[in-house]
């Protein structure tokens, strides 16, 4: 299923990386966990960062949003631009200007929707929760009525996005620069999760679960 392309989501600049495919954006999304939330406060522009989930369809993004709560209830159906980028590599050329980057990054836009419902707010921090570290909620205790109360929850849909995507060496082996004898290549980036750091107030005896293992 393609994306279908909007004024603000169609690829301008650098058209051969940007990709129409929903699963691409799907890939790009379930890779992740921390997205930068462009919203506007009192008429001037502020970038977030904060934790979200992706929906079991693929189809909602659920984030805390503190600060776009506040923006929403200051001008409803204020539009926002949430963003998630993943680095993966430096492409070194021959030259400067043609240095680069091999990324994954969408961009989404829409009007969040608060979550208020008890109900739908336990399933979209369920979603939260797991999408960061599956099977979290089922070890963990459940949020009580009082802290759902004081959590902010946004639902924002996947429907209008912009999907960009760079892979591969550098660009100039075939340009009069590959005969000045420099190294040219990609110095990959690889994220991965070091070991467990027990909390030092655990009591004796109490071990990771096995989904943390």
């Amino acid at each position: 299923m393609k994306i279908a392309e909007t004024e603000r989501t169609r690829h301008r600049r650098l058209r051969e990386q940007g990709s129409l495919d929903r699963d691409d954006l799907h890939a790009v999304l379930a890779a992740g966990f921390v997205c930068h939330l462009g919203v506007v406060v009192d008429g001037c522009p502020m970038v977030v960062p904060t934790v979200y989930g992706l929906s079991p369809d693929r189809e909602t993004v659920y984030f805390h949003g503190s600060v776009a709560s506040r923006s929403l209830v200051e001008a409803p159906g204020s539009t926002v631009c949430l963003t998630v980028t993943h680095v993966d590599g430096l492409v070194l050329a021959r030259s400067v200007f043609e240095h680069g980057v091999n990324y994954r990054c969408a961009m989404i836009y829409g009007v969040p929707q608060p979550v208020t419902d008890p109900e739908e707010k336990l399933a979209g921090l369920r979603c939260l929760t797991e999408h960061v570290t599956p099977g979290q909620w089922d070890y963990a205790r459940r949020p009580s009525r009082k802290e759902l109360a004081a959590t902010a929850l946004l639902a924002l849909g996947t429907r209008e996005a912009s999907v960009k995507i760079r892979t591969g060496p550098p660009d100039d082996g075939d340009g009069p620069d590959a005969r000045l004898g420099v190294w040219a290549g990609v110095r990959p980036l690889r994220t991965v999760w070091g070991a467990l750091e027990p909390d030092p107030s655990l009591p004796a005896g109490v071990d990771a679960p096995p989904h943390l293992r």
